[in-house]
């Protein structure tokens, strides 16, 4: 009787070590080490990251994934709050470039298609493309989601909401602060915008109480020759534009307002002053220096009431998107850029 006892016992702490065991290899894979914020992101160990919140306290948040360097960073008001090694889709399952923003949140997710756990998901398209915490090999090993260490994709899970703004390029293009995109809202230009060929724009459309609430993203396409707005994913008003020199591309990036302003006084509402933004770039070229802003905007004549509709909607996290690709509900060109996303399918990949 006291050999059974004793075998039962040892076969109890046999099973405890093997789970235990077990459960350290399935997550030595996603463990990794918070370092000094003085640590300089080429300087990263394979599964090191730096996290500061302290550095910017609040305001909205962009993500920069660069496909070619494997590292994600975390934008809070404009400043680099964190940083860290990724591992997005291997050959054959690509992670596709392009401006996405945060359409679902599940900090328990389960994968339908590979039956996988995905801690802390944040989706970023209807097929299937999210970040998570995941596996980090030093390469691209994903089946096309961008795989984060786990206590960095929590500490992310926690600071972003719905809506939040994730911009994955081949390059890390690095944000720069505008006072405004003048391509759009520049106060220089109203005026003269006025005097340009807005007698055959009448065509455009304003309904805010479509969708009264939820992050606003404004959506300029040179292809469409329109300017789209959308709040809570749910248009709201569109208007037509017309381009000079309509051959030549607009520089596509995104925009976005940030907490506080600017010692420029806005032109659609006297005696306050103009939105900070942070611009980043998502095509070939960079975004335009101050001195092309002039130039640039005054190739673009933009009905000024829809302007000032707009101007009224913004507020820090508000995403203007600047592409020369057609717009439509999670469109992808030839090259595989997502422009956006808004409501999902009847069935959504996981």
């Amino acid at each position: 009787m006291t050999r059974t006892i004793e075998w039962n016992r040892n076969s109890v702490t046999l099973t405890l070590a093997i789970g235990m065991a077990l459960a350290l290899l399935l997550t030595s894979g996603l463990a990794a080490q918070q370092v000094s914020p003085d640590t300089k992101p080429q300087d990263l160990g394979e599964k090191e990251f730096v996290w500061d919140p302290e550095a910017s306290p609040s305001g909205p948040v962009v993500v920069l994934v660069s496909l070619i360097e494997q590292r994600a960073y975390v934008y809070r008001n404009g400043i680099l709050i964190g940083y860290c090694n990724v591992s997005t889709g291997k050959p054959g399952h690509e992670t596709p470039t392009g401006v996405f923003t945060i359409l679902q949140k599940d900090k328990d997710h389960v994968s339908s298609i590979y039956n996988a756990k995905m801690p802390y998901t944040e989706r970023l398209t209807w097929s299937g493309i999210c970040l998570h915490a995941g596996g980090l090999p030093g390469y691209p090993s994903s089946h096309g989601c961008i795989h984060l260490p786990l206590e960095f994709s929590q500490n992310l899970f926690e600071l972003e909401h719905l809506g939040a703004t994730v911009v994955i390029a081949n390059e890390n293009s690095g944000p720069k602060e505008a006072v405004h995109p003048s391509i759009l809202l520049s106060p220089m230009l109203h005026e003269q915008r006025k005097k340009g060929p807005l007698a055959d724009l009448a065509k455009f459309e304003w309904e805010p109480d479509r969708s009264p609430e939820g992050p606003v993203t404004v959506l300029l396409s040179s292809a469409d020759r329109k300017i789209y707005v959308y709040r809570g994913g749910v248009e709201i008003g569109f208007a037509e534009i017309v381009l000079a020199d309509p051959e030549q591309p607009l520089p596509e990036g995104v925009h976005t307002v940030l907490e506080g302003y600017s010692d420029q006084e806005s032109p659609f509402d006297p005696g306050k002053k103009m939105h900070r933004w942070m611009s980043v770039s998502t095509g070939s070229g960079a975004a335009p220096g101050e001195e092309d802003e002039s130039a640039l905007a005054s190739r673009i004549h933009i009905p000024p009431f829809f302007v000032s509709q707009i101007y009224d909607t913004l507020v820090p996290g508000t995403t203007l998107m600047i592409t020369n690709r057609p717009a439509t509900p999670e469109t992808t060109s030839d090259s595989d850029f997502v422009i956006m996303a808004t409501h999902p399918p009847e069935e959504a990949s996981e």
